[in-house]
């Protein structure tokens, strides 16, 4: 049975995933200063922190067109594809994937859409993604491809320290209560993912003492999960930064397997620039 993977991009993937024929990725579009730019098309995470910087307005995201997703999955059909695993970023941090949803009920005379909600985004929902391919290239059968993706995702999950709640506020990802503490009692606060929503997981006093935290925090990981780890190093334009952090795991646990990334502009826009995220997920 052919079987595609669409992704959304959110997405953190190398360039050699992205070339897989097989694979294909749905823009997500950042508002900036009234201009509308489609990620990873129009504009690049390099590109987008400087335009943000000069901006005037605060930049805001929206989904894709509907219509262009219906005839990317059209499509898809006429070339043969008979199922498509579809993995997209949070429905805890957009309502794209539930839109998604009722549009695969639509179309299921059409295409076999199988929706999968990642519940996060960028680096550990580009490792599902691409751990879907190499399954499909090694002859699983679509559902042993999600039943190993749930275990995935229920072991994978993040730690994000921002400079600046303000812009998940204004973004809606982050509640209003949560960064009045944070802005009146100088609290550098530690993030998570809870059910796909980013919550505040600990209040620390300082920058320094919320990466110690962190790292403390992503190790453990380790002894709790009972998988083989790898680990994701996150930043939004700060590459300094999280190559210290790569050094600080690694120097914490010798042998761990540590990557870095880096935010898109579709999570840039809501986690603001120089936020760091230390990530893990089963291998």
């Amino acid at each position: 049975m052919k079987t595609a993977v669409v992704t959304d991009s959110t997405a953190f993937l190398s360039d050699e995933v992205k070339r897989n024929e097989d694979l294909y990725i749905i823009p997500i579009p950042v508002i900036l200063d009234g201009k509308l730019y489609n990620e990873g098309i129009d504009i690049e995470a390099n590109d987008y922190y400087q335009l943000l910087n000069n901006s005037q307005e605060f930049p805001t995201t929206s989904q894709p067109s509907m219509g262009e997703v219906f005839e990317l999955y059209r499509n898809l059909a006429k070339k043969g594809y008979e199922q498509v695993i579809s993995i997209h970023l949070s429905s805890g941090i957009s309502g794209f994937v539930t839109n998604l949803s009722t549009m695969a009920a639509s179309i299921r005379d059409l295409i076999k859409i199988n929706v999968f909600d990642s519940l996060i985004t960028s680096t550990p929902m580009g490792h599902m993604v691409e751990v879907s391919l190499n399954m499909l290239a090694q002859g699983f059968s679509v559902t042993e491809v999600l039943t190993r993706l749930a275990i995935i995702r229920d072991n994978t999950s993040a730690y994000l320290i921002v400079d600046d709640l303000n812009n998940l506020v204004r973004g809606g990802r982050l509640t209003n209560g949560a960064a009045l503490i944070g802005s009146l009692l100088k609290i550098k606060p530690i993030l998570t993912f809870t059910d796909g929503k980013i919550v505040v997981y600990e209040k620390i006093r300082s920058s320094k003492k919320a990466f110690q935290r962190s790292e403390e925090l992503t190790i453990n990981k380790i002894t709790e999960i009972p998988y083989d780890l790898k680990f994701f190093v996150i930043h939004a334009n700060d590459l300094t930064s999280a190559q210290e952090e790569k050094m600080h795991l690694e120097k914490l646990y010798p042998g761990i397997e540590v990557s870095i990334s880096h935010f898109g502009p579709v999570i840039g826009t809501h986690l603001g620039e120089r936020a760091i995220g230390l990530a893990w997920s089963p291998k």
